[in-house]
C-alpha cells in the first residue's frame, strides 16, 4: 500500500501549529497520525527494552558467572560496560536522529541492540559478554532519544499527548521492576542467556511495527553536527560514569576515581563554555534553560538517583532477609508498577492540565522521600505485607508523579529540529543519575556495614543485622535524596499550566 509522504498528512487539530515560529516548512512529524497509538504501542516496546536491560541482567549475574568462569572483581564490568557507553553517547545518539531522521535511526538501534543481545546471549568468554553489553549501551544511546523524539512528534494535540507519556512514563518508571521479575523467571525455569535472547522477541515486534507505521525521510530542518561539542560531553560523561563505577568497587579516595571525576567535571565546563559560543551547538542553550523543561531535567536525575534504593537494596532484602527466589521477588514489585501507572496516567491527563507541574512533582518528590523512609523501620522479623508493601505502594505513586510529568515537560515546546537531542537529555539526566545513585548508596551501604560489624563476634546473626543497616543506611540517603529533589521542584517549576499542556502550542524558544 502506498504511503503518504510527510506533505500530505491529515490537517491539523485545531490549536496544534504546523510551521515553525519563523515561516519556515513544516516540520517532520515522525509518525502517521491515524496510527499514533499504534506508533505509541511500538515505541513503548522498544523503551521497555532498554529499560529493563538496566535489571534483568543483574539477576543473571551469578549464574553467568558461574557458566563463564569471571571473578566477583570483573563481574561489574557486565553493568558498567552498558552503562558507560549507554550514558557518554546519548546527546550524540540524540542529535543523530535530528540529523539522519528518526525512523532510520530507530530501526538502527532496534537493529544493533537484538543484534548485540544475541552476541551476548552465545557468549562464550568474559570479554564477549562485557563487548556485548558495551555494544547494547551504543546502539541503546540510538534508539531510546530516537523513541521519545517519535513520540514527542507524533502525538501534539495536548490531551492525546497528556495520555501517551502518562503510558510513556510509567514504561520507563516501572521497566526496572519488570526487568526483575523478568529475569527472574527466565533464569528460573530457562537459562541465564535468555534474560539476553529475549530481547529479540522485543527488537522483531518494534522493527516490523516501525518499518510498517512510521514515516520515512529526512528532517525538513536538519542541524549541523557540532563535532567538538560531541566529543567533549561524549568523553566528559565517560569520566563522570567510570568515575562513579569505579567508586562502587574501589575507595572514593582512589586516584581513577577521583581522577576520572576531575576530567569528567572539566570536560562538561568545557562543552558549557562552547556551546554558548558554538555556531550549530549540540545542546542549544535554548533546550535546557527554559525553567518547566530544565526543572524536570533535575527531576529526571534526581529520581534515578533515589530509585535505585527501591530496586537494587530491597532486591536484597526481599532475597537475602526474607529468602524470596528471584521469580517471587519480581511478583513483590508488581504492586508497586501498578501504583506507577495508575498515578502516570491519572497525572498526564487529569492533574498537570488543571494544576500545572508546581504542586504535582514536589508532591511525588515528597511521597517517594516518605516511602523510602518508612522502609528504614525493616528488621530481621518485618512481613512482606504488613512492612514492605504499604511504603512501596506510597513510593509507586511517587515515582508516577514524577516520571510522566516530567518527561512531558522536559519535550514539551521544543522545536522540532531540537527534539531528539531533548529527548537524549531525558534519559541522559536518568542514567548519570542513576550512575551517581548507585555508587553512592553501594559505597555508603557498605561503609555503613563495616561499622557495625566493628568490635563484634561473626555470626550468621551479626552478618544479618549488618546488612539491615546497610539496607537502612541506603533507605534513608535515598528518602534525602527525594526530599532534595522537592525543594528543586518546588523552587523550579512555574506555578499554573504550561502554555504547552493547555494549548500543545510550541513554545517560542
Amino acid at each position: 500500500m502506498d504511503r503518504p509522504s510527510d506533505s500530505a498528512a491529515e490537517p491539523p487539530e485545531p490549536g496544534v501549529r504546523t510551521t515553525p515560529p519563523d515561516g519556515g516548512s513544516a516540520p517532520h512529524t515522525g509518525g502517521k497520525h491515524e496510527h499514533r497509538w499504534l506508533i505509541l504501542a511500538v515505541i513503548g516496546i522498544a523503551q521497555l527494552m532498554v529499560v529493563l536491560d538496566a535489571t534483568i541482567v543483574n539477576i543473571a549475574l551469578p549464574s553467568a558467572q558461574k557458566d563463564l568462569g569471571f571473578s566477583d572483581g570483573n563481574r561489574q564490568w557486565i553493568v558498567t560496560a552498558y552503562a558507560l557507553a549507554f550514558g557518554s553517547l546519548l546527546l550524540l545518539g540524540g542529535r543523530i536522529a535530528d540529523l539522519v531522521g528518526r525512523k532510520a535511526v530507530f530501526i538502527a538501534g532496534l537493529v544493533g541492540f537484538a543484534a548485540a543481545s544475541a552476541l551476548g546471549g552465545a557468549a562464550t568468554s568474559f570479554g564477549m559478554l562485557v563487548f556485548a553489553r558495551a555494544l547494547q549501551g551504543v546502539f541503546g544511546a540510538l534508539l531510546a532519544p530516537a523513541a521519545l523524539s517519535l513520540l514527542t512528534t507524533t502525538f501534539t494535540d495536548p490531551r492525546e499527548r497528556a495520555k501517551a507519556f502518562g503510558i510513556y512514563g510509567a514504561i520507563a518508571g516501572a521497566g526496572g521492576a519488570v526487568g526483575l521479575l523478568l529475569g527472574g523467571v527466565l533464569t528460573e525455569y530457562l537459562d541465564w542467556r535468555w534474560c539476553l535472547y529475549v530481547n529479540l522477541l522485543f527488537a522483531v515486534v518494534a522493527i516490523v511495527g516501525g518499518v510498517r507505521l512510521l514515516h520515512g525521510g529526512r528532517p525538513t530542518d536538519r542541524p549541523e553536527l557540532d563535532v567538538p561539542g560531541t566529543a567533549l560531553v561524549s568523553v566528559g560523561l565517560f569520566c563522570i560514569v567510570y568515575g562513579f563505577s569505579n567508586a562502587e568497587t574501589h575507595s572514593w579516595g582512589n586516584w581513577l576515581t577521583w581522577g576520572f571525576l576531575v576530567i569528567g567535571v572539566a570536560l562538561l565546563a568545557a562543552f558549557t563554555w562552547w556551546e554558548l559560543r558554538a555556531p550549530h551547538p549540540l545542546l542549544p542553550m535554548r533546550v535546557i534553560l527554559d525553567r518547566d523543561r530544565g526543572a524536570s531535567y533535575l527531576a529526571m536525575f534526581i529520581s534515578g538517583a533515589g530509585m535505585f534504593g527501591v530496586f537494587l537494596f530491597l532486591t536484597y532484602y526481599l532475597q537475602q532477609i526474607l529468602a524470596y527466589s528471584p521469580v517471587i521477588t519480581g511478583v513483590a514489585f508488581l504492586p508497586m508498577v501498578a501504583c506507577m501507572v495508575f498515578s502516570s496516567v491519572v497525572t498526564t491527563n487529569y492533574l498537570v492540565p488543571r494544576l500545572g507541574p508546581k504542586p504535582i512533582v514536589p508532591l511525588g518528590m515528597a511521597l517517594a522521600a516518605g516511602g523510602m523512609g518508612w522502609l528504614t523501620a525493616l528488621d530481621l522479623h518485618s512481613t512482606y505485607a504488613a512492612h514492605v508493601l504499604p511504603p512501596l505502594l506510597v513510593a509507586g505513586i511517587g515515582l508516577g508523579l514524577v516520571f510522566a510529568t516530567a518527561m512531558n515537560l522536559a519535550t514539551a515546546g521544543v522545536a522540532h529540529h531540537d527534539a531528539g537531542v531533548a529527548s537524549a537529555m531525558v534519559n541522559t539526566s536518568q542514567q548519570v543519575g542513576g550512575s551517581i545513585g548507585t555508587a553512592l548508596l553501594n559505597s555508603l551501604a557498605t561503609t555503613a556495614a563495616t561499622n557495625y560489624l566493628v568490635g563484634k563476634r561473626p555470626s550468621p546473626l551479626v552478618q544479618a543485622e549488618a546488612s539491615m543497616e546497610s539496607y537502612s543506611t541506603a533507605f534513608f540517603w535515598s528518602a534525602l535524596f527525594f526530599a532534595v529533589g522537592f525543594v528543586v521542584t518546588l523552587v523550579l517549576y512555574r506555578p499554573g499550566v504550561p502554555k504547552s499542556a493547555a494549548t500543545g502550542e510550541a513554545a517560542p524558544m
